[in-house]
Order: C-alpha cells, then structure tokens, then sequence
C-alpha cells in the first residue's frame, strides 16, 4: 500500500449536520466571527441554519460579509482585525471556495496582530490561528478537507497560494442541500472546478493509492453529473446535487495528497486578466493536460477512461463544450506571462513530464487553436 495521508479537518455530513452540532459550536467558545461572501450563505439557508444553532447554544456573533470572489489579502487582514475586536473565540466561514478560503486567513491574521498582509506568505512555520468551522455553498473547491487557501495578493493582483497546518478547518460540516441554490452558471463552473482537481490529481507523480482511491470516487459523479448538464443544459434533481457535492469533496481529499498541476497556475492567468471564473479557467488547459498525459501516463489516462465508460475525444467534448472558452493571445502577452514563472514552480514539477516555461508557451497558445 502506497499511502501518505494527512487531513485533520473533522467532518460531519448529513442535511441536519448543522442543525444537530450544536455542541461542536459551543465547544470551540462563546464568541465567533462569522465570514461569508455577499450571497450564497443567505440564499443556500446555510447561514440561517448557523445563526439559530448559535443563537440556541448562546453563542454571541458578528458578521464580515466583505469577502468578494478570489479574496485579497487585505480583506482578510481587516477581517482579522474585526475577529480580534470582538475578541472572537472561532471564525466561522461559510459559501463557495472565496470565503471559505478568506476564513482560513481571517484565522491566521485573528491570533497574529502583527502579521502585515505579506506576512501571510512568509510562514516558515505553521502560523498560531483560530480554530475555523467551514459550511460550503458550492460543489467545487474541496476547501473543506484541503489545507489551502488561494488568496490575491493586491500588492501585485496575482493569485497566490498559502497551505500548511495551519489552514486547515478544525471541522467541516457537509450539507449537500446547501448548494440546492446553485444557479447553472455557478454549478458548471464549480463542478469543472472539482474534475480538474480530480484529474490533476489523478496525473500527479505524487498520486499515492489512497489518493487515486479518492479521485476514482469522484470521477464517476462529478464527470456523470457534467455530462447530463451538457447533454439537457439543466441543473440536476436532488440525487445529482449529492453526487457533484461528495464527489467535489472526495476530490479535495485526492488533491489535499497530491496538489494542483499546471493547470491551476495557468488558470489563475484567466481569472485575474479576463475575469474567467476560476473552473472554467482551469479545464481551459484540460485538452492540453490531457494531451501530455497520453505522452507521460498513458496507462492512467486509459484507466480513467475506462473508470468514465468513455474515450478521450467524448470526454475532451464535454469538458471543452462546458468549458467554452476561446481566447487570442498575443505572442507578446504571453511572453509577458512567462516572466512570471520559472521551471521550478511546484505545480510545473507536479505535471506528467514535467512542465516548463516553454510548455506555458504552447499551452496559452493552444487557447486560440
């Protein structure tokens, strides 16, 4: 048995998980701040379902609602700074992959009042944090079980990752009915999210066999309930919700072993400069990702395709008709692009064959082809 496996986030799942862990709240205090974005924890009923289980624990609350999509630091800074102002025991995040990922910084700059927001990225060692709760709202990012958070540094508007002990949630409670509100557009993009963690991972030199045991428990329902979206352009019933949201966290499992490829790095290009949302800017790459596996791996590639019933070209056409992204960049842009890395960014190194400055090259041209 191949296995390395760490993942000390509690989880508790169910459609009453949130009503019935009342005495999980209460035991991390009396006092929490609550992070959430501008939406989807008041629409999902997410936080109503916190707000009354606090309320019967006499659990005291405030709100930072100001966390937008692909957080900047410095908001989690000022969320920081407002946890310590209510000298709050416990953050509490709750919505899609933003302000679940915000929350985990919030806690980082809570309990270190002299971290400055470059601080974040300069942790040699776990950082002290608050203890971290996490409700999701979406069917995507894994940030539940995985001890990451993708952050926008404002200082040079680029994406960029913090991971470690310290960024992992002390209990993720899972409710698949949260993400009932999910509209299409946000369904597509966050399930594409989730398969290409799920595919990443499967190609990683760093796959071990827990984790390719995850990552075959997602395959079938993430890439199942993507192909009926694509065949009748409708969101899915109740059964299909279930699906894409354990399958999204199965897949943050798998990723939380192995990490993110190329296609994660060069997705973050999209986001920043063309406003693409963040899973859709990632299967942008699929084509390309899958075209190195085929040259690197292709005896995983096979098997994932046996796992999926289907051949390359059927699943390279739902992924890229999804996907349905086309964009022209410039010789000169992408030069541009490439100064920003060097071979050895650990997501290059987690690519089959390997990835290098050259290889961005040809993958952002293949954007236009």
């Amino acid at each position: 048995m191949n296995m390395d496996f760490y993942m000390p986030a509690r989880l508790v799942s169910g459609e009453l998980c949130v009503k019935t862990g009342g005495n999980i709240f209460k035991s991390y205090g009396s006092k929490c701040l609550i992070v959430t974005g501008g939406r989807s924890a008041k629409i999902s009923g997410a936080l109503h379902a916190v707000l009354s289980v606090l309320s019967e624990k006499d659990i005291s609350y405030s709100i930072y609602s100001e966390i937008a999509e692909n957080p900047t630091v410095t908001s989690c800074r000022i969320g920081g700074e407002k946890a310590r102002e209510q000298n709050a025991d416990f953050i509490i995040g709750i919505g899609g992959g933003s302000p679940l990922d915000a929350a985990k910084a919030v806690a980082i700059f809570a309990a270190n009042k002299e971290f400055r927001n470059e601080d974040i990225y300069k942790r040699s060692i776990p950082a002290k944090a608050l203890p971290v709760l996490l409700i999701g709202t979406t069917s995507g990012t894994g940030s539940e079980v995985t001890g990451v958070s993708v952050l926008t540094d404002d200082a040079v508007n680029m994406k960029k990752s913090i991971s470690g002990e310290d960024c992992y949630a002390n209990v993720a409670f899972l409710n698949p009915r949260f993400t009932d509100t999910m509209p299409l557009t946000v369904t597509i993009s966050t399930g594409l999210d989730a398969l290409s963690h799920t595919v990443e991972g499967w190609f990683s030199p760093k796959r071990s066999d827990i984790a390719k045991s995850f990552g075959t428990l997602a395959l079938g329902q993430i890439f199942g309930q993507l192909t009926d979206i694509y065949k009748y352009d409708k969101l899915p019933n109740k059964k299909g919700r279930d699906a894409l949201f354990y399958g999204s966290i199965y897949s943050g499992l798998s990723l939380n072993i192995t990490g993110a490829s190329f296609a994660h790095t060069l997705g973050y290009v999209l986001t920043e400069d063309f406003g693409i949302s963040h899973g859709r800017a990632c299967t942008a790459f699929m084509p390309f990702l899958i075209k190195r596996a085929g040259e690197f791996c292709k005896n995983r590639l096979d098997e994932m395709l046996n796992i999926l019933g289907t051949d390359e070209d059927s699943f390279l056409e739902i992924v890229k008709g999804l996907t349905n992204i086309r964009l022209n960049i410039s010789a000169e842009e992408i030069e541009k692009y490439c100064e920003r890395w060097d071979n050895k960014n650990k997501n290059f190194i987690n690519s089959p064959g390997g990835f290098t400055v050259s290889d961005v090259r040809l993958a952002l041209k293949s954007l236009s082809e």
